[in-house]
């Protein structure tokens, strides 16, 4: 490390030397007046440059001064730097708040301190736990009011009612991903639609419901699951098992009235038989001109929900035990229906105790006579999907999900 006087005449050391040394040499002429010495070893050790005053004591010639034309050049403390520096310290925080080291009680700093690593520590989780989130906003939220209760900082009681806020809304996001109710009076049950999707459902099954081209119960089954393969891009795919579950004996009839209307196209070289005798290996593509991207689309949502969608309606038509007793179409879609139109605990309509469903527009949707709900209501008890007998009078369907269908209640 070299030194010499810059422009002014002070003093620097330039630190291009061939090391360090306990002594500086002068440059060209006297140095006089306060000079900054600039060191490249900052005291951290980083190699940052860091000025340092030289005292007048120090410099060549003055009293003190340690040996003639010297100035004695201060070494870093041992441990690569001074006892205490600010980036050594580690502050408590939470929320990007300094938890003081003198904060009283002792039991209010701890709180604080361990509630600032439990909040880094969830942002550090490979996936989100909305409860376990809740219960820290509302740890945050009682810690920030006893701290603003021994501070009187205003802004603190501020903190504590946004964290109070965050704990209901999230808790209000965990209860609607599940589908259970927020008083816990409702069953806890894992639901495979969420509320959102849920909507999505029922804007689906609405415009079958009025724009089904054609009336009958089978085409109108038939339209539904097809429309949710297609419903993002307007195109998809079926094989003989798809279309041989939903429609049974009625396939390839139904499959061909949907081509004559022009609402199905399928491959020019491809038939309604060929269809029925496809294999997953080997799906064929099929396409819903409505619902190309290019036409005015009836509902919009992304990929998951479309594929969660599908799923849902493919579990309710296939259910066993709908299966077992040979449900017709007619009945399928009541099942349909009444799970998409479900509260989470099961009963059917709105929020009113004896809501219900209007019967006219149950019985549009499954193609039935309104006097025919109840027929197939009382095949659904019997098939265990609804826990009790349907009552349909003043023209309302009212009824519960068994069980066993909770998990798929639209969430209405």
């Amino acid at each position: 490390m070299s030194a010499g006087t810059g422009d002014g005449g002070e003093l620097f050391v330039d630190g291009i030397g061939r090391g360090r040394t306990d002594r500086v040499e002068t440059g060209r002429g006297a140095v006089s007046g306060g000079g900054t010495a600039m060191f490249s070893d900052a005291p951290d050790g980083a190699g940052a440059a860091s000025p340092s005053v030289v005292p007048a004591s120090a410099r060549p010639g003055a009293a003190g001064a340690t040996g003639a034309g010297a100035a004695s050049v201060p070494r870093p403390r041992p441990g690569g730097g001074p006892a205490r520096t600010r980036r050594a310290e580690r502050w408590a925080k939470v929320a990007q708040r300094i938890v003081p080291d003198d904060l009283e009680p002792d039991v209010l700093r701890v709180e604080l301190t361990e509630l600032g690593d439990a909040f880094r520590a969830y942002q550090r989780r490979p996936e989100a736990d909305l409860a376990a989130l809740a219960d820290l906003h509302d740890r945050k939220a009682r810690a920030f009011a006893s701290w603003a209760d021994v501070t009187g900082d205003a802004s603190l009681r501020e903190e504590a009612d946004r964290a109070a806020t965050a704990a209901r809304t999230t808790r209000e996001m965990d209860a609607n991903r599940r589908g259970i109710l927020l008083d816990g009076e409702g069953p806890v049950v894992e639901r495979l639609l969420t509320r959102g999707q849920g909507v999505h459902l029922r804007n689906v099954l609405e415009h079958i419901r009025v724009g089904s081209p054609l009336p009958e119960a089978e085409a109108r089954l038939a339209v539904l699951m097809i429309t949710l393969r297609a419903a993002r891009a307007g195109t998809g795919n079926v094989t003989g098992q798809d279309l041989g579950g939903w429609l049974q004996g009625d396939a390839e009839r139904v499959l061909q009235e949907l081509v004559d209307v022009g609402w199905l196209l399928l491959p020019e070289d491809v038939t309604a038989d060929d269809a029925l005798t496809s294999r997953p290996e080997e799906p064929t593509p099929i396409t819903v001109p409505t619902l190309i991207p290019t036409q005015p689309r009836p509902f919009f949502f992304g990929k998951v929900t479309r594929a969660r969608l599908s799923g849902w309606a493919q579990k309710v038509v296939g259910d066993r035990k709908l299966r077992k007793k040979k449900a017709a179409a007619a009945t399928r879609l009541l099942a349909v229906y009444t799970a998409a139109h479900s509260r989470p605990d099961g009963c059917l309509g709105g929020t009113d105790e004896d809501a219900g469903l209007a019967l006219d527009t149950v019985a549009s949707f499954c193609a039935l006579r309104p006097e025919e709900v109840a027929e197939h209501a009382g095949l659904l008890v019997a098939a265990g999907w609804l826990a009790e007998e349907a009552d349909t009078t003043d023209g309302r369907l009212r009824a519960r999900l068994a069980e066993r269908v909770l998990p798929l209640s639209g969430l209405f």
